[in-house]
């Protein structure tokens, strides 16, 4: 489905004809719908999670009020989740959380509040050696309200991969908050014909640090840069297999709808090529300093110039 009209719809997020969530982000331009998964099959329910079967993958949706608070209800989310994923491998997480930015209880930013209540469900469930398993992730703001929370997970073990650019999120200094985001940067599974990867929501990042607060357009060649190392780090090259023959599917978030023009002429030149799935949506961003974040899906992945996954830590009694 393709946004024509001018007034900006809502990204839905279909798990079949009939099913959607709808996580409360606008939609710019491109694809008002994703359905990265094809075809799926309900599966049941976990708590507040409905969950979904395509193919060897379990998908998850959920979307609950902040009752308790958003730290509150991301922490029993994650619980639940990680109890529905009990024997397979997170693979990837869509995070939509409300007000992103602004400050919540005890003077916290949202954002800050989210990643103490997502790390400590982690904690919780993996124990100390949690990083070694942490998938790739994306957490942009949505409208107020309610905590939307989309996952995948596999039956194969993955290879989580970090970029050579940038520290790992989980290892970021105490200034960033009382618990570091709990994510990798991209995630790599394998399969026997074909492989898929998920690389995280990438931003103008170096090292820890945001790089040039004030422009879009500088943001916006960091984060290209940061797209082709990690593409690198996963085995895809330094073109995001642009040349290759994977479904590649990109969300572009601009913090700012004026800066949308800008940004799609300059991904298209150098990023898209004309079978690419893209959706350009307006979000508020993990820091208040970044003004452009883009993730990648790539399904059907013919040949990975990589290392196979390393044997992870045992989990906790």
């Amino acid at each position: 489905m393709l946004l024509t009209t001018t007034e900006p719809l809502a990204l839905r997020i279909s798990f079949g004809s009939d099913e959607a969530i709808v996580p409360g982000v606008p939609v710019l331009a491109g694809e008002a719908v994703e359905a990265l998964f094809g075809a799926t099959s309900p599966a049941g329910r976990r708590g507040d999670v409905s969950l979904y079967q395509a193919g060897d993958w379990l998908l998850g949706a959920a979307t609950v009020p902040l009752t308790a608070g958003l730290e509150d209800a991301t922490h029993r989310l994650y619980e639940t989740i990680l109890q529905a994923t009990d024997g397979r491998h997170l693979a990837r997480i869509w995070n939509y959380v409300p007000a992103i930015n602004e400050t919540g209880p005890g003077g916290l930013e949202n954002y800050r509040l989210f990643c103490r209540g997502r790390s400590l469900a982690f904690e919780q469930c993996y124990g100390q050696a949690f990083n070694a398993r942490l998938p790739s992730a994306s957490a942009v703001g949505c409208h107020p309200g309610a905590l939307t929370v989309v996952f995948a997970a596999s039956s194969d073990q993955p290879r989580h991969v970090e970029n050579p650019l940038q520290v790992a999120a989980y290892d970021y200094p105490g200034a960033y908050g009382p618990r570091a985001p709990s994510f990798a940067r991209a995630t790599v599974v394998p399969g026997p014909d074909h492989a898929t990867v998920f690389i995280s929501g990438t931003a103008a990042i170096r090292g820890h640090a945001t790089i040039a607060r004030h422009s879009t357009q500088e943001q916006l060649e960091c984060t290209l840069e940061n797209l082709c190392a990690v593409s690198q780090a996963c085995g895809l090259g330094m073109d995001l297999d642009r040349r290759g023959d994977s479904a590649r599917h990109f969300k572009v978030y601009v913090r700012h709808a004026a800066d949308q023009p800008l940004v799609a002429a300059l991904v298209a030149e150098r990023l898209f090529k004309d079978t690419d799935h893209v959706s350009y949506l307006q979000a508020g961003i993990c820091r208040a300093s970044l003004r452009v974040e883009i993730e990648a899906s790539f399904f059907g992945v013919a040949s990975l110039r990589t290392r196979p996954p390393e044997p992870l830590p045992p989990l906790r009694p």
